[in-house]
C-alpha cells in the first residue's frame, strides 16, 4: 500500500512510605479504574435520519437542473483556492438553503469564522431549514454550552463523533480511554439541499479562511453540484447514524428557545461588527458573485466519492478498513505520465518510499509538496518525515517544501494544508487524507476523484507555478547533503539547513523523533 505516505503540600501529596515505582503503579491503577467510569454515552437514545431527496423544486435545484441541461456531464465542479472565496461560498449556500444543510467537520473553533458560520446556520434554521451538524470531539474548541445552545434550536441537531466523557477531568478521560479516543473522524463535507456540496481540507476556523493575522493555511476545497452531492450525503448519513455519533443533549440539560435568544443577544457589538465585515467581504467576492449569478463556468465531470467506513474507528487496524488509500493507490497505479501530490503531513515509511520508487521506475514523474519544518504546525510529524527525506529524493521524487515566509516577511507563517493529487492531468483527487500513518491507518477519511482533463491541466499548471513561488526545491548536493533551493525576489537562494527554523526548533524536531511513527 502507499503506507504512511500516501500527537498541595508535598507531605500530603505522597502517601506514607511509598516509593516512586509504587506511586507510578498506583497512578496506573487509578487510570485503569477510571477507564471503566468515564465511558461516553454511546447508548443514548437517538433517531436515525437521512438526507432529503435532491428536490428540484428549490432555487438550488433549479440552478443545478439548468446547468445539467446545458452541459454534458452529470456533475459540475470548481476549485475553491482562496480562503475568502471558500468561506463566501459556504455562507452564500447557507443563505440559499431551503430544505437542508448537512455539515461534517473534524473541528470548529469559536473564533470569527465559527461565529459567522453558526450565525448563518441559525438564520437558515429560523427559515425552517433542517440542519444536521456532526463534529469530531477532540480538537473542537467551541464550548459545550455553545453547541448545546445551537442544538436547542428545534431545526438544528448537533452530534459529536466518538466523544470523551464529560465527567471528571478531560485529560484523564482522554488518557484512560486512549485506545478508543485516539481514533478520530477526519472527514470534511458541507452539503445544501442535497444539490451542492463542498469537500476538501478546510475545517471551520479563522486560519482556513484568511482570517488569522499571524498565519495562513494554503488550502483547497472543491465545490460540486449535481449527483455528486447525493453521494456525499450518503457518506454523511453513514457517520451521522453510527453508534459513535452521540447527540449533544446527551451531555447536559436542554436549553429553551428563550435561552437561545438570550445567548444571541449577548454577542457584543464589536463581535457583531467584525462578523458583519467578514460576512460581507466573503459573500461579495468576484468568484462567489459569479457562481451565484451563473457567470462562473463549472467543469463538467464524472466523479466518485470514497470514504473509510465509520467502523474503521472501532475495529482493529487492517488494510481492509483503509478504503480510501486503497482506492487512491489503484488510481496512481494507472498513471502513465505524472502525479502531482499535495500533502501537509508526509511520513512515507519504508513501504511508502518503495511505492513511490515503483511509480517512478515505470517512467512516471512524481512531484510532491509538503511543509518545511518552519511552516509545519506539527513538529513531531516533520520529525517523522525528515527521516525519509533523502530516501524519497533518491527514489526520484521532485520534492518541494513550503517557505514559511512566502507571504511576507512580517512574521506571518504560511502553512500548507491542501490534501490532493493530480494524476496525468486528467484525474483530480481532493479530500481530507494526509499521507501519514494517522490518516491512513487510524482516522477515517473521505475524498472524491474527479475526471476532467481541462480541470486537471488547469490545476496542474497553476500548482507547478505556485511551487516555484512559495516553496523550496529540496535536493541533494554533490556530497549527498540536503539543500533547499528557491528564487526569492529574483535572487537564487540556497540553504543548507532547515530554512527559517531556529536552532531550538530544529532541536525539538530532533528530540521528537522518539514519537512512535504510527501515531504521526
Amino acid at each position: 500500500m502507499i503506507s504512511r505516505g500516501i500527537a498541595i503540600d508535598a507531605d500530603y501529596a505522597r502517601p506514607a512510605n511509598c516509593t516512586n515505582a509504587q506511586l507510578l503503579l498506583l497512578g496506573l491503577a487509578v487510570l485503569l479504574l477510571a477507564a471503566g467510569c468515564v465511558s461516553a454515552p454511546f447508548d443514548y437514545p437517538r433517531e436515525k435520519s437521512f438526507a432529503i431527496s435532491p428536490d428540484e423544486d428549490t432555487a438550488l435545484g433549479r440552478q443545478v437542473q439548468l446547468w445539467q441541461q446545458q452541459n454534458p456531464g452529470p456533475s459540475g465542479f470548481f476549485p475553491l483556492v482562496s480562503g475568502t472565496d471558500a468561506l463566501g461560498a459556504r455562507l452564500r449556500l447557507i443563505d440559499s438553503a431551503e430544505k437542508s444543510i448537512d455539515v461534517q467537520y473534524f473541528l470548529m473553533k469559536g473564533d470569527t469564522a465559527g461565529q459567522v458560520f453558526t450565525a448563518g446556520l441559525l438564520r437558515a434554521a429560523d427559515r425552517g431549514v433542517r440542519v444536521r451538524f456532526l463534529l469530531d470531539d477532540i480538537f473542537t474548541t467551541v464550548k459545550d454550552v455553545e453547541l448545546e445552545l445551537l442544538d436547542a434550536h428545534p431545526n438544528i441537531e448537533v452530534r459529536l463523533h466518538n466523544p470523551i466523557s464529560r465527567r471528571g477531568i478531560g485529560a484523564v478521560n482522554m488518557v484512560a480511554t486512549f485506545l478508543r479516543a485516539n481514533r478520530r473522524m477526519h472527514n470534511k463535507s458541507f452539503t445544501v439541499d442535497n444539490q451542492i456540496t463542498i469537500v476538501g481540507g478546510r475545517n471551520i476556523a479563522n486560519e482556513y479562511f484568511n482570517l488569522k493575522r499571524q498565519g495562513e493555511f494554503m488550502d483547497l476545497d472543491m465545490i460540486g453540484m449535481g449527483p455528486v452531492a447525493a453521494d456525499v450525503s450518503d457518506v454523511f448519513d453513514r457517520f451521522w447514524n453510527h453508534s459513535r455519533s452521540v447527540p449533544m443533549h446527551a451531555f447536559a440539560q436542554r436549553f429553551t428557545a428563550e435561552d437561545l435568544e438570550r445567548a444571541r443577544q449577548k454577542i457584543s457589538d464589536a463581535k457583531k461588527a467584525r462578523s458583519e465585515l467578514v460576512y460581507n467581504t466573503a459573500v461579495y467576492t468576484g468568484l462567489v458573485q459569479a457562481m451565484i449569478g451563473g457567470g462562473q463556468s463549472f467543469y463538467s465531470a464524472e466523479a466518485t466519492v470514497v470514504t473509510d467506513e465509520p467502523d474503521k474507528l472501532i475495529t482493529k487496524v487492517s488494510t481492509d478498513q483503509m478504503r480510501l488509500i486503497q482506492s487512491l493507490r489503484k488510481v496512481i497505479d494507472k498513471a502513465e505520465h505524472e502525479v502531482i501530490v499535495f500533502t501537509p503531513y508526509f511520513v512515507p515509511g519504508r513501504d511508502g518510499v518503495a511505492f513511490w520508487k515503483s511509480v517512478i521506475d515505470k517512467g512516471v514523474r512524481v512531484v510532491l509538496i509538503t511543509n518545511s519544518l518552519a511552516s509545519n504546525n506539527h513538529t513531531a510529524v516533520h520529525a517523522g518525515y525528515a527521516k525519509y527525506r533523502k530516501r524519497i529524493i533518491e527514489a526520484g521524487v521532485e520534492l518541494y517544501e513550503v517557505r514559511a515566509d512566502a507571504l511576507n516577511s512580517n512574521g506571518s507563517i504560511l502553512t500548507l494544508h491542501t490534501k490532493g493529487m493530480i494524476i496525468d492531468r486528467e484525474t483530480v483527487f481532493i479530500g481530507s487524507l494526509n499521507l501519514d500513518p494517522r490518516s491512513i491507518e487510524i482516522n477515517s477519511e473521505m475524498g472524491m476523484f474527479i475526471t476532467n482533463a481541462d480541470l486537471g491541466e488547469s490545476m496542474a499548471e497553476q500548482a507547478l507555478k505556485q511551487f516555484d513561488s512559495v516553496a523550496y526545491r529540496v535536493e541533494l548536493d554533490e556530497r549527498r547533503r540536503l539543500q533547499w533551493r528557491a528564487t526569492i525576489s529574483g535572487v537564487e537562494v540556497i540553504e543548507h539547513s532547515e530554512p527559517k527554523a531556529s536552532l531550538m526548533h530544529r532541536f525539538r524536531a530532533f528530540l521528537l523523533r522518539i514519537v512512535p511513527e504510527n501515531q504521526l
